[in-house]
């Protein structure tokens, strides 16, 4: 585990941003595409118009496929909808064709939507392991990542899957990446930034004691892959030295 800290979040999104280019560059290379997961919410937003603008020409976008780590349960024209981010900030204006995106179809009830995610997925890699090159991760301040919230059913679910889950506390459900799916891509990367994010990530980098019930993001333990932390100072203020 490689934990980066930055003094402010513009050298935090030129340095992810650089480390995506590298690992998209590599992939491209070696096997012809980048097999790449987005993280949803507020936090990737400038990252991801950063791509699209200022590094758009460091990559072949036209090799890259684009996933989502997790979904809200919510139309695709809903505000909510991380695709609908994703398409406004990078997608879009990458012109991405369609056939290199892969949505949650929310359309359907959240336990077939996970079940044709899934499958979408699987298709995708046609007979090899479903081992994503990039998966990018926030983290909220209950340390949750993706939609691995605490105390939910989908924490004891132990295969490499798309998985539903109600949240009791959003009343709602989400459709997500199991810990194990997450654990066998080649990189992880958490962009996590602000104070109010300082606990969480103290009790997920330097856990006196492991409970991933209360703070999911200790699933996150790449098999075989690398997992690198990007941290502004704030969200960095309770980490020992």
């Amino acid at each position: 585990m490689s934990v980066q800290i930055y003094k402010t979040q513009e050298e935090l999104f030129a340095d992810l941003a650089r480390y995506i280019i590298n690992i998209a560059n590599t992939s491209i290379a070696e096997k012809g595409r980048f097999d790449f997961v987005l993280t949803g919410g507020n936090s990737p937003k400038e990252l991801y118009h950063q791509l699209a603008t200022i590094y758009k020409s460091e990559i072949d976008w036209t090799k890259v496929y684009f996933f989502f780590g997790d979904e809200r349960n919510v139309l695709p024209d809903n505000e909510n909808y991380n695709g609908l981010m994703a398409k406004k900030s990078i997608l879009e204006p990458l012109n991405i064709p369609a056939d290199h995106i892969f949505y949650v179809n929310t359309e359907l009830a959240p336990d077939k939507a996970a079940l044709a995610y899934k499958e979408a997925i699987t298709k995708h890699f046609d007979g090899a392991a479903l081992s994503f090159d990039l998966i990018l991760l926030g983290m909220g301040d209950d340390a949750h990542t993706a939609s691995l919230f605490p105390e939910t059913e989908i924490l004891k679910n132990t295969s490499v899957s798309v998985d539903s889950v109600y949240v009791e506390k959003l009343s709602t459900f989400r459709i997500s990446f199991t810990a194990p799916l997450i654990n066998k891509a080649k990189n992880v990367a958490f962009l996590v930034f602000g104070e109010n994010k300082a606990n969480a990530a103290k009790h997920v980098i330097q856990p006196k004691d492991r409970n991933p019930f209360l703070y999911p993001s200790q699933l996150i333990q790449p098999i075989d892959g690398s997992l690198t932390w990007f941290l502004d100072s704030q969200a960095a203020s309770l980490l020992e030295s």
